[in-house]
């Protein structure tokens, strides 16, 4: 097909098949015939059509077929005939050779010059596949290493460091095609290896760039130290802060789409002394799975949890470290509770995904609305449910407390270790033990850990030994065979032997027996020895169920838990 040809034809057929509207389709003409990029790359840079949908929509309209994780080479093809920086600058990716055929991978279908050259490079007839940017980079990264100093070389030497007083300088160069370029790039990088948040911290040897993905941080890339200004003021922009103000800590929000979905980011900058400190908060929608059982819930504890989501009052609490999956947990329960004969009400700093249905309110606490004021607010507007973003003092615990009392069902956050240790912390807050006796309905503690990869998993050293272990400790609770596993690495998994994370989790529901214990002010350790008598299952416990599962790691469960083994 002619590529002049294309955009008419293949906005047609999207059109035919109710992927795209009229609407979009002309706004996407309009772009493209403005911007001379191709027309499907403007599509997903609108975020019009999301680039899953977009890629196969793409297939059936060229008849090519699509290159999936599955088909990715666990090492380089042909390495001593095709370079790494032909395999990145022209974006195909050799797939395998044998008999005589070459089966490439191509960003762009449309470019048959690199699969000319392919084919007269290694005497073999070339068949190509069509591949998402986000698999090619995540394939190319794990067979050929991270991107050379050539591209952020090159901006430094456009772009020398501006003077930190010289505003407009550093506005001007933070506005430069290359910078705009290098930060979009990384952005689209950490979003497609499922990263939490990017890191850009500079140093003396130069601004490191890393991510974290499945809650461990990995090196991208370090940048020139002259690129610092430029980067710094770039995110600055984006998220529509000072970029003249470096003393003072910052905070601010990014709506971007990501390779056709739109992605939000929050965004803090903190001064240090080699400069700025910038950390993104990535908050895909698209990615957030909220259902218990995605997230690694046993079917007993979702059980216990629709029992407790039943209840008419009373307070549910879910504690942990940051980080741990708490929020994610509300809004999954929220989800199930969110019907149109109940009123719900959150309040949250910040709210990290909207859900339809749900009143949410965001707590401003330069102009006065802190979780206090907001919680007093919302108690008159008459609602059924009210989620708590977070317990951080006595007078926010007090007003939960009452909301409880007076006929509303409570669901919040607290940072602590254990469930049993909620109690304590909440008395040492200022909050008399009889309130929480009457009103704690349970308090669940989770942790996260990573889930295995479950294309290269292999056994685990040590599994006879484990596989004891979990006999012995959690003997009903795994089910059929019991399968230690260790973590290996692929292309499937950018060579990390896991793929996303789950939850172990402790839930302690509030019996007569525990109640009585908390008004006579007993200690952690004999509210979780009555609550493990009666049946009670520690995090560490969960997690041994899912390490038999072959879910998780047994090392991944010993560092949340930090059990002995």
């Amino acid at each position: 097909m002619r590529q002049d040809a294309f955009p008419a034809a293949f906005g047609e057929r999207l059109v035919v098949d109710g992927i795209l509207d009229a609407g979009g389709l002309d706004r996407a003409k309009r772009a493209t015939a403005k911007s001379g990029e191709r027309f499907d790359q403007v599509l997903a840079k609108l975020g019009l059509v999301p680039d899953a949908v977009l890629l196969e929509a793409l297939a059936r309209h060229l008849g090519m077929p699509v290159a999936t994780t599955r088909d990715l080479p666990i090492l380089p093809v042909l390495p001593e005939t095709i370079r790494p920086d032909f395999i990145r600058t022209r974006q195909v990716l050799p797939l395998g050779a044998e008999d005589g055929r070459l089966a490439v991978a191509v960003v762009d279908p449309f470019d048959r010059e690199p699969l000319a050259a392919l084919a007269y490079l290694t005497e073999r007839d070339v068949t190509s596949y069509l591949i998402s940017p986000g698999d090619f980079s995540r394939a190319v990264q794990s067979l050929y290493g991270g991107h050379g100093q050539s591209g952020p070389d090159a901006i430094e030497a456009h772009s020398e460091e501006a003077s930190e007083t010289d505003v407009q300088r550093l506005r001007d160069i933070a506005n430069d095609a290359p910078v705009i370029r290098l930060v979009n790039q990384f952005i689209a990088e950490a979003v497609e290896a499922k990263s939490s948040d990017i890191h850009i911290q500079p140093g003396i040897d130069g601004v490191a760039l890393r991510y974290r993905i499945d809650g461990h941080l990995r090196q991208a890339q370090l940048l020139p130290s002259g690129l610092r200004a430029a980067v710094t003021s770039r995110v600055k922009i984006m998220a529509k802060l000072d970029i003249a103000e470096r003393r003072m800590p910052q905070d601010g929000r990014i709506k971007l789409p990501v390779r056709g979905v739109d992605i939000d980011f929050r965004v803090s900058t903190t001064p240090t002394a080699y400069g700025e400190s910038i950390v993104m908060r990535i908050l895909d929608r698209s990615r957030i799975e909220l259902d218990f059982v995605k997230l690694g819930f046993a079917a007993e504890d979702i059980a216990a949890i629709e029992a407790l989501m039943g209840q008419p009052n009373g307070i549910v609490l879910v504690t942990g470290p940051t980080g741990s999956g708490k929020t994610t947990t509300l809004y999954a329960a929220l989800k199930r509770l969110n019907r149109p004969d109940v009123k719900v009400f959150t309040v949250e700093d910040p709210i990290e995904y909207q859900i339809a249905g749900i009143n949410q309110i965001q707590v401003h606490p330069a102009i006065g609305l802190d979780f206090p004021h907001a919680l007093r607010s919302i108690l008159r507007q008459d609602p059924d449910i009210v989620m708590i973003g977070e317990i951080r003092d006595v007078e926010t615990a007090r007003i939960a407390i009452q909301a409880s009392l007076t006929g509303h069902l409570v669901f919040s956050t607290l940072h602590t270790n254990s469930a049993a240790a909620t109690i304590t912390r909440l008395i040492d807050m200022g909050v008399e033990n009889y309130l929480l006796a009457s009103t704690v309905n349970a308090v669940l503690a989770q942790r996260l850990v990573r889930r295995l990869c479950s294309n290269c998993a292999a056994p685990h050293p040590h599994a006879a030994q484990w596989r004891q272990r979990i006999a012995r400790d959690v003997p009903h609770a795994v089910g059929g065979e019991i399968s230690v596993l260790k973590p290996v690495g692929c292309t499937t998994c950018g060579g990390t032997g896991f793929a996303g994370r789950i939850a172990i989790v402790e839930l302690m529901v509030m019996t007569e027996n525990r109640r009585a214990l908390v008004l006579a002010s007993a200690a952690d350790s004999e509210l979780e020895t009555a609550a493990r008598r009666d049946g009670m299952a520690t995090m560490f416990e969960d997690g041994l169920r899912k390490v038999g599962r072959g879910l998780t790691t047994i090392e991944e469960v010993l560092q949340v838990t930090r059990t002995a083994a």
